[in-house]
């Protein structure tokens, strides 16, 4: 007789996280699980005043770098580079001006460039980890991914059946095929497709998830331009699969800008996107059953943009 999955939900890093596995995980792997959870929230989390990246943003100087520090920066480089610039690791500043701040006060201070030489201010090789002035450093655009990556990889150390790992949304399968629906950025009750993923990553981003009144009152959301401090308008959500839940994320974030499509390519990461007219772009050879004409190249969703999205 078929046994029901496990499913164990809890609340970590502000997001839901559910893991499925074939049998009840073990204490001690629960313990495990939270335990890398909590390390990688107080070293990398702008949103605790008891983090690492939160020390560094009041006072410069260099630190021991963290276990994730030459992955998560050395993909952020890459990003930054595909993007001429649109993606940058001190974008935290930024945030902070808009309103997305450690209080989540969402008061618009108005737009404020992350440093463009920030590549002169941070290091991170060597064992260290250094800013030479204080800036606010943010791994938002694939931190969450490299979390699943962390605490799958716990989890198949002792579990030998299909596992599912979810960061609201942000997610990683080993075992059987999971299908998975693409929400609709512009109604949560609809979706723009299905996408099978097996013994992968599937991670999206979108721009009606984290919004608020900017304080001209048109709508701000928490995906920036670092050139700028402006928030993207052309892309309203993007959706990936790779192998690791770190590449889908950061390929998910790339996409709302010129060269996304070139890196995700590069990285062998697959992606289907929305822009915020309601059009649907994807990757040559995408597998996703999207709910679009795919014989005639990108096609129109099926719901139409909000008025509040407009502006």
């Amino acid at each position: 007789m078929h046994t029901a999955p496990d499913s164990w939900r809890f609340d970590a890093i502000g997001t839901t996280w559910e893991i499925v596995t074939e049998r009840g995980l073990p204490a001690t792997a629960r313990d495990e699980v939270t335990s890398r959870i909590d390390e990688f929230d107080r070293e990398w989390s702008r949103f605790r005043a008891d983090s690492l990246v939160s020390a560094l943003a009041r006072t410069a100087g260099a630190v021991p770098a963290p276990a994730d520090a030459v992955p998560m920066l050395d993909a952020l480089a890459a990003l930054s580079d595909a993007t001429a610039g649109a993606v940058n690791p001190l974008v935290g500043g930024s945030l902070v001006a808009r309103g997305y701040d450690a209080a989540y006060s969402l008061r618009d201070r108005g737009a404020t460039p992350a440093p463009d030489g920030w590549r002169e201010l941070l290091s991170w090789h060597d064992g260290s980890l250094a800013l030479i002035e204080p800036a606010t450093i943010d791994v938002g655009a694939l931190g969450k991914g490299r979390l699943v990556d962390l605490v799958l990889g716990i989890l198949m150390r002792t579990e030998s059946g299909d596992i599912t790992v979810d960061a609201g949304g942000d997610l990683a399968v080993r075992g059987r095929p999971q299908r998975i629906g693409l929400e609709h950025p512009f109604d949560p009750r609809r979706a723009i497709g299905v996408w099978e993923v097996t013994d992968a990553a599937l991670c999206a981003s979108a721009v009606n998830r984290r919004a608020w009144p900017s304080a001209t009152g048109t709508a701000l959301h928490h995906v920036l331009d670092a050139r700028t401090g402006q928030p993207v308008r052309t892309i309203a959500a993007t959706w990936t699969v790779a192998a690791d839940a770190m590449a889908a994320d950061a390929v998910a974030t790339a996409l709302f800008f010129d060269g996304g499509p070139r890196l995700a390519h590069e990285w062998g990461v697959e992606w289907v996107r929305m822009t915020t007219d309601g059009r649907v772009e994807w990757s040559p050879g995408c597998r996703a059953d999207l709910f679009v004409r795919t014989d005639v190249g990108p096609g129109i969703a099926p719901a139409s943009r909000p008025n509040s999205l407009e502006q």
